[in-house]
């Protein structure tokens, strides 16, 4: 197995609860890294619908039925393809609405006050 690649994001201060951050690694798509709440994630910036730019999509909550209406769950956790209007969990990748779509994960941490990327 090979051993992943190291990449330095930014200092964590740059990347603030909500905000995200496009890297150029991991092949032509790059790799979009998240900060949710502190916790970072990344996803592929390639939809695995239809190829969009999927860590350009729009930040949202999940959506879901409710008495009367819709309500509003996971504020934030949710990025939505720009193309087609897809929607994926951020925290793992999966689409929301068909198990068989999921965008490929990566692992980001914190290391001495800067967000790092590890990829293949």
């Amino acid at each position: 197995m090979r051993d992943c690649d190291r990449h330095i994001v930014c200092a964590t201060g740059e990347l603030p609860p909500g905000a995200r951050r496009e890297v150029p690694v991991a092949g032509e798509y790059g790799v979009t890294v998240f900060n949710l709440g502190g916790e970072y994630f990344a996803l592929r910036n390639k939809c695995p619908h239809k190829g969009g730019p999927l860590g350009r999509g729009r930040i949202r909550p999940h959506v879901v039925a409710a008495a009367g209406g819709y309500a509003f769950e996971r504020e934030g956790e949710i990025v939505k393809c720009p193309y087609h209007n897809w929607e994926f969990d951020i925290r793992t990748g999966r689409a929301l609405y068909d198990a068989r779509y999921q965008a490929k994960t990566y692992r980001a941490a914190v290391e001495d006050g800067q967000v790092v990327l590890f990829s293949e």
